[in-house]
This record gives structure tokens, sequence and C-alpha cells, in this order.
């Protein structure tokens, strides 16, 4: 099979922060200390392409913490294959993001 994305270091330390436990928006913004306009054009990149999905969450858990509805990411099946490729290429992050948690 083909590459389905370009795997950059930034794409790179998106995926690995997602395995790792980190799910939505901000919150892959502070793992990673990419700006937001770099995590979410590689979030609706990867999603188009099948890598992730995204869900948003129930509108009322939003509301009671007084905050905007958060969509939250995950790895699909295809996604899951492509991270032996991201364990190769960029090593370096491993440390940083550990094992998967999920």
């Amino acid at each position: 099979m083909g590459r389905l994305f370009s795997l950059t270091y930034p794409t790179a330390a998106v995926l690995l922060a997602i395995r790792s436990g980190h799910r939505y928006g901000f919150d892959i913004m502070d793992a990673t200390g990419l700006p937001d306009g770099t995590v979410y054009p590689i979030l609706r990149r990867l999603e188009r392409r099948g890598v992730l999905s995204g869900d948003w969450e129930d509108e009322t858990d939003a509301r009671s913490e007084q905050r905007p509805q958060r969509r939250y990411y995950e790895l699909t099946s295809v996604g899951h294959e492509s991270m032996a490729e991201v364990e190769a290429r960029f090593p370096i992050l491993l440390p940083i993001f550990g094992k998967e948690t999920a």
C-alpha cells in the first residue's frame, strides 16, 4: 500500500501524542509544543485520509464545564499500521511520548 500522508516531524509528533492518550486539539498542542496552525491542519488531513477518526464530545459535557465542545481523535487501523514507520523514522520522539497506552 502506498503512503497516505507525508510523514514529517510534526505529523509524527501528532500521531505519537494521539497514540499515547492525548486526544483533542489543545491537549495535542500541549503534548507536542506545536502551534494550533500546525496541529489542526494535520488533524484534518489525517482524518480525511483515514488515519484518524474524530468524534465530537457530547454537548452537555462541554456546557457543564462552560467550554466549547472538543473533537476527540483516535488512530484507525490504518493509523495503527502507520506507527511502525513513525517509530522507525523518528526514534528521537519515542522517549517523549512513550509506548501505546490505549
